[in-house]
């Protein structure tokens, strides 16, 4: 959980309808056990995207959390697998306030009406460095 809380981003894994794997950064933030993953106003390619066409065919997903430090007795990653929905057209008042408080540049962000990734984790696997 402290590897998350830490992260200002993380990898959205998802499945191309030919099968094969997708990455994207993200910004999120946790809401009760779930993932919120907004479609937000930075600029993108003007197609469709992927994450969501991805998403639409096959709502498996993975979403990797990771640090990295030259001192590689500090490495550590996080990896939840899930499903994920897009809603389109607006979030919840909660959703949108987790978001805000995480990235101060949504605050200045119409979301209200903005489709966004709910991802629900279903499994974790972690690494650490051990030191002995």
């Amino acid at each position: 959980m402290e590897l998350i809380e830490r992260s200002r981003v993380a990898r959205l894994a998802t499945v191309s309808p030919a099968g094969a794997p997708a990455l994207v950064p993200v910004c999120f933030a946790l809401f009760e056990g779930r993932f919120a993953i907004p479609i937000d106003d930075k600029p993108k390619s003007g197609r469709p995207l992927a994450r969501l066409r991805n998403l639409a065919a096959e709502p498996r997903c993975a979403l990797l959390f990771d640090h990295y430090d030259d001192d590689w007795s500090q490495l550590a990653w996080l990896r939840v697998d899930g499903s994920a929905r897009v809603i389109d057209g607006g979030m919840a008042p909660e959703m949108l306030a987790a978001l805000r408080s995480r990235y101060s540049q949504y605050r200045e962000m119409d979301l209200e009406h903005r489709s966004v990734i709910v991802m629900t984790p279903a499994r974790c696997v972690s690494w650490r460095w051990q030191m002995d």
